[in-house]
């Protein structure tokens, strides 16, 4: 079905953000047709009409303080996302000339494919849907006070081998240089978890992360999971407990057994 970019907003985005929390119709949340006054070259004069040198973004996330989190710029179905990449980056950069403050998060999207872009920290993602206001707030607090991973201890208490902190290392910087997506082959024996457990407790005491997913092939070596975090990362929340169905939205590590 080919639909026009009204169309795309109000039959697909609105509805999507509406999802994650977002209530387009609330100007506290979310303002539509963003006014942005574009800066002008040095030595042009202001402009004359009341619409010159002004941009207009679809969508502008706000966080609790009123203030914006978030640009998104639509494009309708039959155009690709990517093509309102820079045009979304530019209104980013301008928001935070007009206003100060924080840089926003930057979404760009044809109603059928979301890119997520942080930007001056990682390259634009494809995502599944919007993130919450929450979600937003803790990104933007992670971004601004996190430490240099490259100064982090690591604790070898829990993963002291040389080869074990070597790709704790090695991951803590490809993390510094931008990269996202990283591969340990380890052996049987070499001290997987343990490994993880460690990378784990050094992104978290430097602020590069609040919550964290690990995965197992088997529910047996769940177990053993949960018991390796327990000894050596006793204080922090863990799910699932003994006897809890529900995901309990506080924990800070979640662990299950992929199907």
């Amino acid at each position: 079905m080919t639909r026009t970019e009204a169309q795309t907003r109000s039959e697909l985005i609105d509805i999507q953000l509406a999802q994650s929390g977002w209530n387009v119709k609330d100007p506290t949340q979310v303002i539509e047709e963003f006014d942005i006054m574009t800066p002008l070259p040095l030595g042009v004069a202001e402009p004359r009409t009341p619409y010159e040198g002004h941009q207009f973004s679809d969508y502008v996330l706000l966080g609790k303080d009123r203030k914006p989190l978030a640009v998104v710029e639509a494009k309708k179905t039959t155009k690709d996302a990517a093509i309102s990449r820079e045009q979304a980056k530019q209104y980013c950069c301008n928001i935070q000339t007009q206003l100060g403050g924080e840089l926003p998060f930057c979404f760009y999207t044809n109603g059928h494919d979301i890119y997520f872009w942080d930007l001056g920290n990682y390259p634009p993602r494809k995502v599944v849907g919007f993130p919450s206001r929450d979600d937003l707030e803790r990104f933007q607090y992670i971004r601004s006070n996190r430490k240099p991973l490259t100064q982090e201890l690591i604790n070898t208490n829990i993963a002291g081998r040389d080869y074990q902190i070597r790709a704790i290392r090695a991951v803590l910087e490809g993390i510094e240089q931008k990269k996202r997506d990283f591969l340990l082959v380890m052996a049987t024996g070499t001290g997987k978890t343990r490994t993880c457990i460690a990378m784990v407790d050094a992104l978290m005491r430097a602020g590069h992360t609040e919550k964290v997913l690990f995965l197992v092939d088997r529910i047996a070596l769940r177990e053993q999971a949960l018991a390796a975090f327990k000894e050596h990362l006793p204080h922090e929340p863990r799910w699932p407990n003994v006897g809890e169905k529900l995901i309990a939205k506080d924990r800070r590590i979640m662990e299950g057994a992929a199907p």
